[in-house]
Parts: structure tokens; sequence; C-alpha cells
């Protein structure tokens, strides 16, 4: 069995797996917005599990950002709290167990790839569209990070633009960021809806309003659709995955995957687009999911 902890940046949820990925356990609670409290609330997790079972277990956490070269995680801009810190030394501190740690969208590509909607495939690319964005590149069932731990990381990348032409009024006044994540997370849906609308709005909100014929909102989406679709070439023409997987809560929004792809083909000059594109069988579960796995795969 082994213990896979995820630690968002508005929830820390955990699970208990047994060696046949099924779930024994999983629960979730507030996340501590400081980084003691969050060693607290790992430690106690772990104990109290321990002790149900009188049993030691192997210990799997996904974050977000990445880990530098002392392994202090950097680039957690949700939960700044976790910068410069070295999250695996502190906890070895408190429990002796065997512990490992994972980028989030890492662990939910390595969730969806080994059992869930990619598990067919060989090569997985998996995105996170929440409220920021990032990806995760599994191969053979094994996570690809890179020898700077940015593999994956398609949402640092500038977004790939000509002039899009628009009928939306103003659209100079877009005030999008270059990188990819400045046009797909939800809160850039939120923030560049704002500026061309003058309308505070959720992107589920801006979602509902474009599904219900919405003027405003349907622009709005149809330009994002195209945004996403130039995202994708990126990861299409460099990595050229079997599968990408869509998760996050901006991508459960999504009904219109198949006209992504479409998009994207036009873009890449490729008629026949073989990459499958994917929702994820394990929804938000996947990321705490795949934490747990990390323990089996790195004590093969």
């Amino acid at each position: 069995m082994q213990i896979g902890i995820d630690l968002g940046a508005t929830k820390i949820e955990y699970v208990l797996l047994d060696d046949k990925n099924k779930e024994l356990e999983r629960s979730r609670s507030e996340t501590p917005k400081n980084f003691n409290d969050t060693i607290k609330s790992i430690v106690t997790i772990v104990q109290n599990l321990e002790k149900k079972y009188s049993s030691k277990f192997v210990i799997g956490i996904c974050h977000p950002g990445n880990l530098d070269s002392s392994g202090a995680i950097k680039n957690a801009h949700n939960s700044q709290w976790l910068n410069n810190k070295n999250l695996i030394k502190e906890l070895r501190k408190k429990i002796k167990n065997e512990i490992f740690s994972e980028n989030d969208a890492n662990c939910f590509s390595l969730s969806e790839a080994v059992d869930g909607a990619a598990r067919h495939y060989n090569s997985v690319f998996g995105i996170i569209l929440g409220s920021g964005c990032g990806g995760g590149l599994v191969i053979n069932k094994k996570i690809f990070s890179g020898i700077n731990g940015l593999g994956g990381e398609w949402s640092l990348n500038q977004m790939p633009l000509r002039e899009i032409k628009s009928n939306i009024h103003h659209s100079e006044s877009f005030d999008f960021t270059k990188r990819v994540e400045g046009y797909l997370s939800g809160k850039s849906i939120e923030k560049n809806y704002y500026l061309l609308f003058k309308k505070k709005m959720t992107a589920k909100e801006i979602f509902a309003k474009y599904r219900n014929k919405d003027k405003d909102a349907g622009k709005f989406i149809n330009k994002y659709k195209d945004y996403l679709a130039r995202s994708l070439v990126i990861v299409v023409s460099t990595i050229d995955p079997d599968a990408i997987v869509f998760g996050g809560g901006v991508s459960n929004e999504i009904d219109f995957l198949d006209e992504i792809k479409l998009i994207t083909s036009k873009y890449l000059n490729e008629k026949n687009l073989k990459t499958v594109f994917l929702k994820p069988i394990y929804g938000d579960a996947s990321g705490v999911r795949g934490a747990a796995l990390l323990g089996r795969q790195n004590l093969i």
C-alpha cells in the first residue's frame, strides 16, 4: 500500500492505494497557508493512517512547481509558502518513511497513463488547465522530468502568435502576458475577459454564458479555442505524443475537444492527426493517485 498526498493551493488531499490501485481511503482538507503547518498536516495524515492500519507506508507527494538542484521547490506560483523549501528534508526530521515528490501535473499524467484514460498509450502528455497551467510527460509509464525538472512545462513557452484578426472590439487592449499560461489559465481567462468587457466573472460563469449562446462570451471562448490549439502545436510538433489528456477545473468546462483537435490539425497542416485528445478518468483525483504511484515506481 502507498499513501499519495496532493498539496494544492486550496486543499490537501490524501489517498491510500492498495497494490492493485484500489482506493482504500481518500479525504481532503483546507490547505494551511504556511510551510510549518503544511508539514504538520502531512505528518498527521501519515501517522493517523499508519496507526489505523498498523503498517509503515511509502509516501508520494505532488505539489505545484518543480525542484531545484538542492531539492527545494521552485516556481510554486499559487503556493508561495512552498518556494525555496526542501519538503522531503523537513519531513524526514519528523517521520522515517520513504518519501518521494513530484510536480502535480507529472503526477496527474502518471495516473492517467498507468491505469486511466491513456493507459493504452506509450507516450502521454498531461495538461492541467486550472487556476494556473501545467504539463507532464510520461513515456512507457514513467515520468520524464528532464535534467532541469522542466519536462512537460509547456505553459512556460511563448504563445505562438501571428496577428489574429478579430471582430472583438478593442482587441488591442488585451493585456495578455506572452506565455501560454497568460492565455489559458482560469485566472487569465477572468482577467482578460474583464479587460475586454469590464465585467468581473469567474471562468466557470464565462463558459456557462458561452454555452447559453451569449454573444460576448461566444467570441471570447472561440478565441480561447484558437489559443489552446496554438499552444498544442508546441506539444505535438516537439514531442508528438500518442495521447494528450486534459485535466483541471477549466478542462472540466471544455466540451469541444474535437474542435480543438481540428484547429490544431490545421495549424500543423496534418490532415490525419493521430494524437488522441482525452478527458481523464479520475478527474480531480488523478494527481493524488499519481502521487501514490510515485513510491511504487521509485522502489522498482
